[in-house]
């Protein structure tokens, strides 16, 4: 009987440790990535990146820098642009968080050349994805992009990060225990297949999370938070959809971010707050208390007046959440719950996790 095997898209260097960007030049000397003669284009930020850039100049001689403008789909193309203006590179390097990585791993798409992603802030799972989000004139959209070819997180550097980054990142990878139980309902209800490897993967990424006992500023619960996000972005690439880690918590992140978005808190935040609550809807309500329990260690927000929402703004962004992804099955779609029902559910998972 034949064995069959599938290759699985993933970076060929994964370092993630303190004192990781003192070795950044071995890492892009790696004959994977660049030539012994090879340059290298390397986008930052305007701001902590023209730091990071007089540490690391020194030892990059050979590197180009494109300081990027924003994070918007305008400031990738230009990226694109001035980098296919410039020369003849060996790879890209996105230096910063998330608006800077993800502007150049669409820039590296544009111009077909390999990507590594150097990531200064854990905010969320998109540093390893096959996606770009960046905003566009109709708001925000995803843009399908090739997986960084190397992941970089220095540990050292994400402290030196404010401590809201670390906690979005947290929400965002809590947020994937709730988006696999919304793709297994979706399974059993509709017939949709599971990717069991991406699956696990993106579960047992939040599951390590919910479970560690340490706290933002350990080292030990950081590695296990970074090596979550980018085994989240690498079960997306598995299973070709970020159905891994987006369900109805993702879905009432986005309608936070279109109905209100002048108001709306970080990605994570709002995807912990909807994860925790869409895990009461489906009657996990052990699951959903614990769930509220890890986030308020963390200091993130289990309650919409904890961001700044009212209840009934919060009853509006959760009837409104389906709308968000057409052809998503979630708990929400499954329950269809009124106006009025939305709001008696919310009272008892407020009495139930103890507002």
């Amino acid at each position: 009987m034949p064995v069959l095997t599938r290759l699985i898209p993933s970076p060929v260097v994964v370092d993630i440790r303190p004192g990781a960007l003192n070795d950044l030049a071995d890492v892009l000397a790696d004959q994977r990535i660049c030539s012994s003669t090879g340059k290298l284009a390397i986008a930052i930020s305007g701001g902590s990146g023209a730091v990071l850039r007089e540490r690391l100049a020194p030892s990059l001689g050979g590197a180009e820098w494109f300081e990027v403008g924003g994070g918007t789909l305008d400031d990738a193309i230009k990226l694109a642009d001035a980098i296919k203006k410039s020369g003849r590179y060996d790879a890209i390097v996105g230096l910063g968080g998330g608006k800077i990585i993800d502007c150049a791993k669409f820039a590296a798409a544009r111009v077909g050349l390999p990507l590594v992603a150097v990531a200064t802030n854990l905010s969320h799972d998109g540093l390893c994805s096959p996606v770009a989000t960046l905003d566009n004139d109709a708001g925000r959209g995803s843009y399908g992009v090739p997986n960084p070819i190397a992941v970089v997180i220095d540990l050292d550097v994400i402290r030196e990060a404010p401590v809201r980054f670390v906690r979005s990142g947290i929400g965002d990878a809590l947020s994937n225990i709730s988006a696999i139980a919304d793709w297994e309902l979706a399974a059993r209800e509709r017939g949709e297949d599971i990717d069991g490897l991406a699956a696990a993967m993106a579960r047992q990424a939040g599951e390590a999370v919910l479970r560690h006992p340490g706290g933002v500023g350990d080292d030990g619960f950081l590695q296990v938070l970074a090596e979550g996000l980018v085994l989240t972005g690498i079960a997306m690439s598995v299973s070709g959809d970020s159905r891994p880690a987006s369900g109805a918590c993702h879905e009432i992140n986005h309608a936070f971010d279109l109905l209100y978005p002048k108001r709306a808190a970080s990605h994570g935040e709002q995807c912990g707050l909807g994860a925790a609550f869409a895990m009461h809807l489906r009657g996990a309500r052990e699951e959903s208390r614990f769930m509220a329990q890890v986030l308020r260690r963390h200091g993130l927000p289990v309650l919409p007046e904890e961001i700044g929402f009212t209840v009934e703004e919060f009853v509006k962004v959760v009837e409104f959440a389906p709308q968000t992804r057409p052809g998503r099955y979630t708990i929400l779609e499954h329950l269809d719950l009124s106006t009025d029902q939305i709001r008696d559910a919310y009272a008892d998972y407020a009495k139930a996790i103890g507002s």
